[in-house]
């Protein structure tokens, strides 16, 4: 049985991924704030991204536990509307230390545990709007923080290459969450199944590389 941790599995997107790993067989693991998932068949830790110790603790709670793939899934968008005039540092900061350094933290504490397994992947929950050739200037904050992702996903690809470790960055298009809005374009069962099989179909090559949810290649 392949094991899944997915961190940020209380709502949305993670929610919608322990789920469907979970009804699929998988052993799914799932860090939240607060809060149980039993009642779909995963296994719930307690977990703040941002917390090291909490981070170390759950390291040691998986220790010697290989987990085929990694979801970094975790992350905020921040405040809304801040632009050029109206940035709030604390809370760009903020969203950075969420996506960015607690994706990185727990990649770190964990990364044994998927050397260890058989899928060997680790994936990190980007966006589009983290792609630099595509920059529109829209959501600055989040933007910067899932471009850094990005960027850490790729230098991350190339040193665990030798330990045949793949990394890729994932985006899950707009999907109707409390982050994206009831008017996006698709539902997170629509987009955790392209996500799913963008995964499946990962190869050796393929680390490094960042991917739509519909198996298409987005620029860096």
């Amino acid at each position: 049985m392949p094991t899944i941790l997915v961190t940020g599995a209380g709502r949305g997107l993670g929610l919608e991924l322990a789920r469907q790993y979970a009804a699929d067989g998988w052993r799914v693991i799932g860090t939240v704030r607060g809060g149980d998932l039993k009642n779909i068949g995963v296994e719930t830790l307690t977990a703040d991204v941002t917390d090291t110790a909490e981070v170390k603790d759950l390291a040691r709670k998986l220790k010697g536990v290989p987990i085929d793939v990694l979801f970094c899934n975790a992350g905020i968008i921040g405040k809304r509307g801040m632009a050029l005039g109206s940035f709030d540092y604390a809370e760009w900061e903020k969203v950075l230390r969420v996506n960015l350094l607690g994706a990185a933290a727990v990649i770190e504490a964990l990364v044994d545990n998927v050397a260890a397994s058989e899928r060997k992947t680790v994936a990190v929950m980007s966006s589009r709007l983290g792609s630099i050739a595509e920059s529109s200037g829209m959501t600055l904050p989040y933007a910067t923080s899932k471009a850094a992702l990005n960027l850490l996903a790729k230098g991350l690809a190339e040193t665990l290459r030798p330990r045949g470790v793949i990394v890729a960055a994932l985006s899950p298009g707009w999907v109707k969450t409390d982050m994206g809005g009831q008017g996006a374009t698709l539902t997170p069962e629509t987009s955790v199944r392209g996500l799913r099989k963008v995964l499946a179909g990962l190869k050796r090559e393929d680390s490094g590389k960042f991917f739509s949810h519909d198996g298409s290649q987005i620029p860096w």
